[in-house]
């Protein structure tokens, strides 16, 4: 059976939009085109859009997703079976999180004393692993000193410190979120001065230089780390990168040599 890209898109929650925009990256072309210039997929097609909204979900950039998907050793089976591994770890993340807050709620209505050691619960730093692998995915070796000098400089912080810096971030993209609504451009004051209070606050993990701030910018747009902006606007992490390439071109050329 045959697809439209919009029936597609109604049965699979990707946007027309995004399917035309797969296939012009060469992501996902489809089957044929019908005299009509219609784009029709059938089942190969959605099972490697099924692959794609995988990979994506698992914070994969397309980039990757591309080369993964066009090597000649791929194998669905192996990649599902693979995806299903990973689903499953979350899930278990999933419950001991759900276990945290019901624990939680039973401490703050007296019911029932919590300790200490049950209050963190399921965290723990799988996020920021997701994080760091894929860095070095995108970017190479090149950025491991870095890693390892935010695991430097955090490995003391108490929650206080660590609260006020996500009440730093908060602040920081809730304001940016004002100069995207306000249509303002990249280039005014108002936005610049909110990037460099970003850059400052970034700082405090690791030393970001012209090019890997630069390169932090792409990364916001390009993996999971996306999904932190956009809980503020849909359109902040494209805005908050190209306000960061401004940014690091214009005031940062001086560490370029250093």
């Amino acid at each position: 059976m045959a697809y439209t890209v919009t029936k597609l898109a109604k049965i699979s929650g990707v946007s027309v939009r995004t399917l035309h925009w797969y296939d012009e990256l060469g992501l996902l072309k489809p089957a044929y085109h019908g005299s009509n210039g219609y784009r029709y997929y059938e089942e190969e097609q959605l099972m490697t859009l099924q692959q794609i909204l995988f990979f994506r979900e698992l914070g994969f950039e397309l980039k990757q997703i591309h080369q993964l998907l066009e090597r000649s050793d791929f194998n669905k089976i192996v990649a599902l079976s693979s995806h299903r591994q990973v689903l499953l770890k979350d899930i278990e993340r999933t419950r001991k999180l759900v276990k945290t807050i019901d624990k939680t709620i039973e401490h703050l209505q007296g019911s029932k004393k919590l300790k200490d050691s049950e209050i963190y619960y399921g965290f723990n730093k799988e996020k920021q692993a997701v994080y760091e692998k894929q860095l070095v995915a995108r970017f190479g070796d090149i950025v491991k000193p870095a890693i390892v000098e935010s695991q430097k400089n955090t490995k003391a912080w108490s929650k206080q410190e660590w609260d006020i810096s996500g009440k730093e971030f908060d602040e920081i993209c809730k304001d940016m979120t004002n100069e995207v609504k306000k249509a303002s451009k990249v280039s005014s004051i108002e936005v610049q001065n909110i990037v460099k209070r970003h850059h400052q606050w970034l700082s405090k993990f690791w030393t970001p230089t012209r090019e890997s701030y630069s390169s932090h910018g792409k990364f916001i747009v390009e993996s999971e780390l996306r999904k932190a902006y956009e809980v503020y606007h849909p359109k902040l992490p494209e805005f908050m990168a190209k306000a960061i390439q401004l940014f690091a071109k214009s005031e940062l050329i001086i560490n370029e040599g250093q």
